[in-house]
């Protein structure tokens, strides 16, 4: 399974993943206008598909820095260090660094182009049963 990203100005995106999050681009098909309509970019061993809005097909990608419903979970091995480039590169930090509940530490940034970006390491190593037992005393504190 791959996720496809819409967004305005597809090979400023690229560049920005790249330089953000470390994102080696696969390939990209440019229609003859400029425009991509396909791009793959490979984060570790996952691939994310990446475009151009088509507004002539009703696909638009996040506008006015509103949450578009979705997030990217980015696994990294620092996500300190990985969220401290992401917002050197000109992603908008959402929420610090922190431990989590679940064992992993994490952050949240929104990228130049409305993406919402989860960005995480493991810290420790948990059940689905001890996770729920730390979700279950957190929501009711």
């Amino acid at each position: 399974m791959s996720s496809t990203l819409r967004v305005r100005g597809a090979a400023q995106a690229i560049d920005f993943y790249v330089d953000a999050f470390g994102a080696v681009e696969r390939f990209r098909l440019v229609e003859p206008s400029g425009r991509i309509g396909h791009a793959e970019l490979q984060f570790g061993p996952s691939v994310l598909v990446l475009s151009e809005e088509f507004p002539e097909y009703g696909l638009f990608g996040p506008t006015g820095g509103k949450d578009g419903g979705s997030a990217i979970h980015l696994q990294v091995d620092n996500a300190d260090a990985v969220s401290k480039r992401a917002v050197a590169a000109g992603a908008q930090l959402l929420s610090a660094c922190a431990d989590q509940f679940h064992g992993e530490r994490s952050c949240r940034v929104r990228d130049p182009f409305g993406h919402i970006w989860l960005i995480g390491h493991t810290i420790e190593e948990l059940s689905p049963d001890e996770m729920q037992a730390r979700y279950t005393k957190l929501m009711r504190a």
